[in-house]
């Protein structure tokens, strides 16, 4: 076979990845953040949580544990989810996480009170947390060009993150939200089908990329290399040895990093559309208000309301789109430490400053939210490149999904620490406790710059 068939080949395996990693990235994020609308609907719809033995009032700390337990597990599968994927491949355990995300929301359409709603969310977070250590391994093992790979995949995840609260958000004007969720499960089951038509060979990058050795940054050792692609841990002892090697070295400096960028992302998403609203203070716009002369006139007086907060909350985050883009792009031509050192800088910057610039007025509330959702998603691609520059090839699938144990499993705490300090305190104490979050995210990345050699 001649060069340039080769090339081809390999540009087509590239395309048919990133495509199917595209798809369901998208799929998992429109749902995680679609969440957060629902959960404003039920603070007003709800006023208690009957468990049986005991009836919990509705507060922000209540749907913030609640919401927490299927966060959580998005987070917590993920460490089984790649140890899974590197055995079995990414494609069927896509396949399983999207057909399982339907199965949720079907769920949660059925839902008659806040336990089942708890389970439908249980169901959800199992299901979407075999994503990442799939997804992501498939980028690093059979990507050539792995940082636009990142960065396509973060662009498809951010459309995701916007048009899920959008369309949710535009369905609950007009429908109740049981049926919403309904709605909102068919583009999984579409998506499992097309996924299931995807063909590639999930290794093909692998010696383009780590030259045929573990990708290992800090350790020469030869755990994860020479066969070992794809090969993963076949036992627990096996699982703990190779989890000792890969926290030897930078990668818990890593893993650590990860849970502060956790623990932002989610404390500051879970309430964001409440905190718009509320404290704030932009009020719902009668959709009649926004009709041509002679259709508002005939509109009932019950008309729908536009919630506005739910649509600047679904802007900011299409925002991130931008930001993923160009935290891929860079993650080719700069060190990924210095990228995570600036951006996190930047989001606890913005913490600070978020609602006394937000109370100035539209603008600058549109403007300080733009730089939230450009900062929040332009971390994700250099965190997600590092992490393949720290452990080795063979171990990638059991890397990411430590990753995304800190990122969605530790992290999914800063949704109930929101929570309970929006009940407990105020937005002002909210924002201060994420700007400390983002400033040990900072400071983590300084470290990894300083250990890390100069490359030559």
């Amino acid at each position: 076979m001649g060069v340039g068939a080769v090339a081809g080949d390999v540009n087509r395996n590239d395309r048919s990845i990133v495509a199917l990693v595209m798809l369901a990235h998208g799929m998992v994020h429109t749902y995680e953040l679609s969440i957060p609308i629902f959960v404003a609907i039920w603070l007003g719809e709800f006023a208690s949580i009957d468990l049986g033995l005991a009836t919990v009032p509705v507060t922000t700390a209540s749907l913030g544990v609640m919401t927490g337990l299927g966060f959580a597990l998005f987070g917590l599968g993920a460490l089984p989810g790649g140890i899974l994927v590197d055995r079995v491949g990414s494609k069927r355990l896509i396949v399983a996480c999207l057909l399982g995300m339907a199965g949720s929301f079907v769920l949660l359409a059925l839902s008659p009170n806040l336990v089942v709603v708890a389970l439908a969310l249980v169901v959800w977070g199992a299901a979407a947390s075999v994503y990442h250590p799939a997804g992501l391994r498939l980028i690093s093992t059979g990507v050539e060009e792995r940082g636009t790979g990142f960065a396509y995949h973060g662009i498809a995840g951010n459309l995701g993150i916007g048009f899920g609260p959008f369309l949710t958000a535009l369905l609950l004007l007009f429908f109740d939200w049981h049926l919403v969720a309904g709605v909102l499960a068919l583009p999984a089951l579409v998506a499992a089908a097309l996924a299931t038509r995807a063909n590639f060979e999930e290794q093909a990058a692998v010696a383009a990329t780590d030259g045929g050795e573990t990708g290992d940054t800090d350790d020469d050792s030869d755990t994860g290399g020479d066969g070992k692609a794809g090969a993963g841990v076949s036992s627990f002892a096996e699982l703990v040895s190779q989890s000792k090697h890969l926290f030897a070295g930078g990668f818990a400096l890593v893993f650590a990093l990860v849970m502060f960028s956790g623990l932002y992302y989610r404390g500051v998403t879970t309430f964001l559309p409440d905190l718009l609203g509320s404290v704030i203070g932009i009020e719902p716009i009668p959709v009649s208000e926004l009709l041509p002369a002679a259709l508002a006139s005939g509109s009932a007086g019950g008309a729908p309301t536009l919630d506005v907060e739910l649509f600047v909350y679904a802007g900011l985050l299409t925002v991130g789109v931008f930001g993923q883009y160009v935290g891929g792009k860079l993650t080719d031509r700069i060190r990924t430490e210095r990228g995570i050192v600036a951006g996190f800088g930047a989001l606890a910057v913005i913490a600070v400053a978020f609602l006394p610039v937000a109370s100035l007025g539209v603008g600058p509330l549109l403007a300080i939210c733009a730089l939230l959702g450009f900062f929040l998603f332009m971390v994700q691609p250099f965190y997600q490149a590092t992490v393949a520059e720290y452990t080795p090839a063979g171990l990638r699938g059991l890397s990411y999904g430590f990753t995304y144990l800190g990122v969605f499993g530790v992290g999914a705490l800063g949704g109930a620490i929101a929570g309970y300090i929006l009940t407990v305190a105020d937005s002002t104490a909210l924002f201060v406790v994420l700007a400390g979050f983002a400033t040990a995210a900072t400071l983590l990345g300084v470290t990894l710059l300083r250990r890390r050699p100069t490359p030559a």
